[in-house]
C-alpha cells in the first residue's frame, strides 16, 4: 500500500489549518534534476475537499520542513499555466489552457 505523505496547509495569518497531500507537481527537469527553482527545492499545487486552492513549498535540505499555504485560484492558475503542465491544468479547472495567439 502506498503511504502519502501530508504536509500542514497554512492560511494568510500563518495558521495551521489542517493537513493536504505533498505534491511536487509544479517542478519541471532543470537539465540535471526536477526542481522549481533551486537545488534541492520543489513545488507543487493542489485543491482541498472544500476547494481552496494550495501551494505545496518542498525541499530536501535537512532541517527544512515542507508545508502548503493557500492560495487564491488567480494564482494557481498563473503557476500552471507558468508550467505548462496542460493536463494538471485541465484537472484542476476543468478546463483547457487558454491559448490567446
Amino acid at each position: 500500500m502506498d503511504t502519502v505523505i501530508k504536509v500542514p496547509l497554512y492560511d494568510a495569518n500563518d495558521r495551521c489549518v489542517g493537513r493536504v497531500p505533498y505534491s511536487d507537481n509544479l517542478d519541471h527537469w532543470d537539465g540535471h534534476n526536477y526542481t522549481s527553482g533551486g537545488t534541492g527545492c520543489h513545488r507543487g499545487i493542489g485543491k482541498t475537499r472544500t476547494g481552496q486552492f494550495y501551494f505545496v513549498h518542498g525541499s530536501q535540505w535537512e532541517g527544512a520542513r515542507n508545508r502548503a499555504s493557500i492560495c487564491t485560484e488567480e494564482d494557481a492558475r498563473e503557476a500552471v499555466m507558468e508550467s505548462g503542465n496542460e493536463d494538471l491544468y485541465e484537472r484542476l479547472f476543468g478546463e483547457p489552457i487558454p491559448d490567446l495567439a
